[in-house]
């Protein structure tokens, strides 16, 4: 509540008292530590060396060393909903994130937007004197909101976080990035060929942060969420860091498990009697069908290492290579920070949480990817391709992914990999660090924990509780365990009982040391919940999940599969989603206008992000550009969106009109020998659709105008889903970070030599003159 104001008000001001109390800043509780949340991506189990791996992370070596290091912490097996978790102490579900914010579908257990009712940490400890700050992926904002035109209620800045600097979305290209600088777009501040690299920039402005802030009050503490991208795909890393791991992993990623297993259990992270599932423990196409004979998905299954050809294994080792050469770049920033807060003094009053937000990721696929961007349109990757591409996986020409194979391997001793529940989706890696705060130093703790402990550890070890309002909104329950019982006692039973999990299909429940998992697989589009197969194990005794106990124990599997529908009514759990990628990312949602067909985009602007520009997929479409063009022609680009791995652009070349559209990563180019003559002009593209593949590529023709003559045609495929899951989106007059193609004139940003009033895109499908009639009358206008 506030405080009541207590001074004295009379005619004179010099017989009246003053009291500053009400208007004063919030203080922290004496001595309060300040608190640094580091959240790693799809970094799996087992990648890390303190966790058994063979990838070197000093520095997070160093936290373990002198802090705990947690052997059975879990997350929800997907980024999103982790980081709700995480920041609110409330279930994903309960918080609107039961998948990934660009993959709502309008319930309330997903819709992207975490109430008000459960504030996030931030909200709490802005209001407690500290002072919030955030680096790198939010991944929190529906992405109806995700935009320039949207209330930001739900951007970093409009949930307690002051200062934010990162992206939005769930993942960036690393030399490329879609940057936010706390509620508006900005430019990388250098190129890929300048050194630039994302990791360094948000560690340099974390750095900064702190120091903006403790120069003027020393004592206010703070609370920084620290999100790089990595390991989350494109892996992206500087090529000396790549080189570094050069001929490490030849040994395949069969052999990787067995070292690394045997290295668990002499560190103690795992049992003794602790064995290793096999490689496909679920099926693979081959193996198995769903219901009406459905698929197994391809993307979920491995191939033995003894069956790739030599060529095979030297890719599927680079990519390992090129992983590890991501995840130790991205400890050497983390290691920057940490020595930032030792040198300021700041570290032993630094109570700092390491994690990864989910198993290391299969989204790869079995033969790995050159162009992750072919996952999200249901696109198989091409192993020729990726062959051709090997020396330049990790620089800015891929947009990488290691294969399925690795994904099991870095989620060591476990099954399968993010997005499922099994160990190997939700079974993570968990530090916390507090000099002052935990005297244990480099003990293992073995207690049961889930995301959703973080929150209230944090609070308690503060001293606060959470407030029965944040920001007018009465708070909804925290549901989470305080894990500070584990600091002084290693040896204490867990306080946590239960645990339920849902996520694209897959489902678990754990409860007092037994859990019940689904071999349901995720994005398949199988449906028929109900003839789900339910496995069982004894957690306690079989930590990876090898001995089912479903035949031998069916009382006992039939509790726990009503303990799930229990604790799925409980925490908003249904409605269950099973589709494909592109059927999930392409369903409808929100838009921040009314429907329309008609848009109008201008130069100078930031750019729109894709969820929420004109959609052009699977339709004919015709975009014209209003320019006038000076005596001795122009160039430049008129309109882009998408980067070199799916996208489309329209420019002008030698003064003469040219539209590419690149096929994720191939490109269809249309250039017609007409020069386009001086003055105001019409420069037009439009697709006629003609044709449609089942998985929704359509076929059809592309016609170039200038004014009302036709100078050129020729035929193209469309992408049936995005051109960036999370991209840099539209932009007019000039191509930002990475190009669609490599054909543009000129030199970076590639802006447009004439004069640009704007760009009109019609997807009504009405023929060509329909948009040249549009286009006169509003030029008439002007």
């Amino acid at each position: 509540m506030p405080e009541q104001w207590k001074g004295v008000v009379n005619v004179d001001v010099r017989d009246s008292v003053a009291d500053w109390t009400p208007y004063e800043e919030p203080k922290a509780p004496e001595s309060a530590p300040n608190v640094l949340m580091i959240v790693l991506d799809d970094v799996g189990f087992s990648a890390m060396s303190c966790y058994g791996g063979l990838v070197e992370t000093p520095n997070i070596d160093r936290l373990a060393a002198n802090g705990l290091l947690y052997t059975q912490w879990h997350t929800t097996a997907l980024c999103s909903p982790t980081r709700a978790c995480l920041l609110t102490g409330r279930n994903h579900t309960t918080v609107g994130m039961a998948c990934i914010a660009e993959a709502t579908t309008g319930f309330p257990n997903s819709n992207g937007h975490i109430p008000f009712e459960c504030a996030t940490l931030a909200e709490v400890l802005v209001e407690q004197g500290y002072n919030t700050y955030m680096l790198g992926k939010w991944h929190l904002c529906p992405q109806e909101e995700m935009h320039l035109a949207s209330n930001k209620r739900n951007w970093p800045g409009g949930r307690g976080l002051e200062r934010y600097y990162g992206f939005l979305g769930g993942e960036t290209n690393q030399y490329y990035p879609a940057l936010v600088y706390d509620n508006h777009s900005v430019k990388q501040p250098a190129m890929p060929e300048e050194g630039y690299h994302l990791t360094e920039d948000l560690t340099d402005t974390a750095i900064a942060f702190i120091r903006d802030a403790k120069q003027i009050n020393p004592h206010k503490p703070f609370f920084m969420y620290y999100c790089p991208g990595a390991t989350h795909a494109p892996h992206h890393a500087p090529k000396e860091w790549i080189e570094k791991y050069r001929g490490r992993f030849d040994m395949g990623y069969e052999r990787y498990r067995e070292m690394v297993l045997a290295r668990q259990k002499q560190m103690g992270i795992v049992p003794e009697d602790t064995e290793l599932p096999p490689i496909n423990p679920i099926g693979t196409p081959e193996t198995r069908t769903g219901p009406d004979g459905k698929p197994y998905p391809e993307l979920d299954s491995v191939r033995p290492w003894d069956s790739l050809s030599d060529a095979e294994k030297r890719l599927f080792a680079r990519m390992a290579e090129v992983y590890a050469g991501f995840l130790s770049h991205t400890d050497a920033q983390i290691g920057r920070v940490i020595d930032f807060l030792e040198e300021s003094g700041e570290l032993d009053n630094t109570l700092i949480v390491l994690v990864s937000d989910n198993g290391a990721s299969a989204e790869g696929g079995p033969n790995g990817s050159v162009n992750e961007n072919k996952f999200f349109n249901g696109i198989p990757d091409s192993l020729e391709e990726n062959l051709q591409l090997i020396d330049d996986l990790g620089s800015e020409k891929t947009y990488n992914h290691y294969c399925s194979g690795w994904a099991m391997a870095f989620n060591t001793p476990f099954k399968m990999w993010k997005r499922y529940c099994y160990a190997g989706g939700i079974a993570d890696a968990c530090i916390f660090h507090w000099p002052q705060g935990i005297r244990a130093k480099g003990e293992r703790r073995h207690q049961y924990h889930h995301a959703i402990d973080v929150a209230p550890t944090i609070m308690e070890c503060i001293g606060i509780l959470m407030p029965d309002t944040v920001k007018g909104y009465t708070q909804w329950p925290v549901e989470g365990t305080s894990m500070r019982y584990t600091f002084e006692k290693g040896d204490a039973p867990t306080q946590r009982h239960t645990q339920f999990y849902s996520m694209l299909g897959s489902r678990g429940i754990w409860h007092d040391g037994w859990k019940a998992v689904t071999t349901h697989p995720t994005i398949a589009g199988w449906g028929h919940f109900t003839e789900d197969t339910w496995e069982l194990y004894h957690i306690e005794k079989d930590r990876s999940e090898t001995r089912n106990l479903a035949d031998q124990q069916p009382r006992k599997l039939l509790e726990m599969i009503a303990l799930w529908w229990h604790e799925a009514g409980k925490y908003q759990g249904l409605p269950l989603e099973d589709r494909t990628a592109p059927e999930v990312l392409t369903s409808p949602r929100p838009q921040p206008a009314p429907q329309r067909n008609f848009f109008v985009y201008y130069p100078n602007t930031a750019p729109v992000p894709e969820g929420v520009a004109v959609n052009i997929r699977n339709r004919s479409y015709t975009i014209a550009a209003d320019v006038e063009i000076p005596d001795g022609g122009a160039e430049g680009v008129l309109f882009t969106m998408g980067s070199r791995f799916g996208g489309h652009t329209f420019y002008i070349k030698d003064n003469r009109p040219r539209y590419v559209y690149n096929f994720v990563g191939a490109e269809q180019v249309i250039a017609p020998d007409a020069e386009v003559p001086a003055g105001r002009a019409t420069l037009s593209v439009a697709f006629t659709k003609e044709s449609e593949e089942p998985e929704g590529t359509a076929h059809g023709t592309v016609a170039l105008y200038i004014n009302d003559q036709k100078v050129g045609e020729g035929r193209i495929k469309t992408q049936p889903a995005y051109f960036d899951l999370a991209g840099k989106g539209l932009s007019v007059g000039q191509s930002l970070g990475d190009a669609v193609t490599d054909d543009y004139p000129g030199e970076r940003p590639w802006a447009f030599t004439g004069t640009l009033h704007k760009i009109m895109v019609d997807v009504t499908g009405e023929p060509y003159a329909h948009l040249e009639k549009e286009a006169a009358a509003m030029m008439a206008r002007e």
